[in-house]
């Protein structure tokens, strides 16, 4: 459901918190008709959401209340900076990995990916519930700090995204500016920036889903296809 007229970088700064009470009332309708199906027969349950949709679908659930029949996952892309458990996740993470590609404690409930990194590397197995997040280290939607006003933002800081140019500094002031552009004009190649490539889309889902009879070679042909076909936003 469509919930403003702006687009997301403007509705964002404008009216951050626009778009969560829809998304709380569709969460509510859908999570009790779920819930009261019988367990052995209902369909596995995913929540999804881009960009604001990202941060809406969080905002839609208190997880206390889901606890004990929780959906299967939830697959969120290009979190804004200012999403809930985004951020108590990424401050949290392990000491040793980046801010744009963390690891969250064992890696059973919440993974991280980008183009060159897919959900399936952690070394311990799913539990019940699980978290993908899909970000790429260039996007400003993410990545915006405006603490980057005075001092040096973490994603610049190394090892870096290979999606961030070396030659990319911070300045004081002008880097923060530089990223309030880029996240207002959204206008990066596929695969950079907020634009994120549906060959990213394919690894997650399977990742999340772990369905079963994909061969390598089908899975190689369903990007392949995506590749060709026009995206809608073109």
């Amino acid at each position: 459901m469509q919930y403003s007229y702006l687009p997301s970088p403007l509705s964002l700064a404008l009216e951050a918190s626009y778009g969560a009470e829809t998304a709380q009332a569709a969460f509510d309708v859908i999570y009790s008709y779920w819930a009261s199906l019988p367990k052995e027969t209902r369909p596995k349950l995913y929540l999804y959401g881009i960009s604001l949709g990202s941060r809406n679908s969080d905002l839609s659930f208190d997880l206390f209340d889901i606890i004990n029949d929780p959906p299967q996952g939830v697959l969120w892309v290009g979190p804004p900076f200012s999403s809930r458990t985004w951020n108590n996740i990424t401050r949290d993470r392990n000491p040793d990995s980046p801010v744009w590609l963390p690891s969250f404690r064992d890696g059973s409930v919440v993974r991280f990916m980008n183009h060159e990194h897919k959900p399936n590397a952690s070394s311990q197995p799913w539990g019940k519930f699980r978290m993908i997040y899909l970000q790429y280290a260039s996007d400003p939607i993410v990545f915006f700090d405006p603490k980057s006003f005075y001092r040096e933002p973490a994603y610049l800081k190394q090892p870096r995204g290979v999606d961030v140019s070396p030659e990319l500094q911070w300045f004081p002031a002008v880097t923060m500016l530089q990223t309030a552009a880029d996240m207002a004009l959204v206008s990066a190649p596929v695969g950079y920036g907020h634009n994120y490539a549906p060959e990213d889309y394919i690894e997650a889902w399977l990742g999340l889903m772990e369905p079963s009879g994909w061969t390598p070679e089908a899975i190689e042909q369903l990007k392949e296809y995506f590749r060709k076909k026009p995206l809608p936003y073109n």
